[in-house]
């Protein structure tokens, strides 16, 4: 990816951290001509899907079509892709990946709203706890380009989003 071109921006978190409201966000503010990329939406409309686990409720991705899909949207640049899992990704695909986290009480009560059953919402609040996502970005990325952010409230939000956006600025220009 040469300098000319916008930069993939990679935001990932557990499920109910704020993920989506930070992108849609991001998407509506950021300069330039980003597209937002829901992993899971495009998943379920272009059956991306292998099978689908009983226990937790949830569709299993098929990562290979998945990837297939996305590497010519992600060679053209300004992407920002949300997904709850980071680790198949290729590295060569972000210039920076954002983890949003979440305090505990408030993810449980989040995905409590969305009516996840009590495995789920016990096996999400785990990965939380103990920041199974970061660090899978830690070990998938280099360490430079992941950055931490919270999605507990309004005021998270509006400074994740500045945070971003600065990044983007500080990317510009270089």
């Amino acid at each position: 990816m040469t300098k000319t071109n916008l930069p993939n921006i990679l935001i990932t978190g557990t499920p109910g951290a704020g993920k989506s409201k930070l992108c849609e966000k991001l998407s509506k503010t950021l300069d330039g001509d980003y597209k937002y990329l829901d992993v899971s939406k495009i998943a379920k409309q272009k059956d991306f899907v292998e099978e689908f686990d009983e226990e937790l409720q949830c569709p299993i991705l098929d990562e290979d079509k998945l990837l297939d899909y996305l590497e010519p949207i992600m060679e053209s640049g300004g992407n920002i892709l949300e997904y709850h899992g980071c680790d198949f990704f290729p590295e060569r695909w972000f210039q920076s990946v954002f983890v949003v986290r979440c305090n505990n009480t408030i993810l449980f009560d989040r995905l409590k709203e969305r009516n996840y059953n009590d495995k789920k919402v016990a096996s999400n609040v785990e990965c939380e706890i103990f920041g199974t996502i970061y660090e899978e970005a830690l070990e998938a990325y280099n360490e430079d380009i992941v950055t931490e952010v919270k999605g507990e409230s309004l005021k998270d939000l509006e400074e994740s989003c500045k945070k971003i956006k600065n990044w983007v600025r500080a990317w510009n220009r270089k």
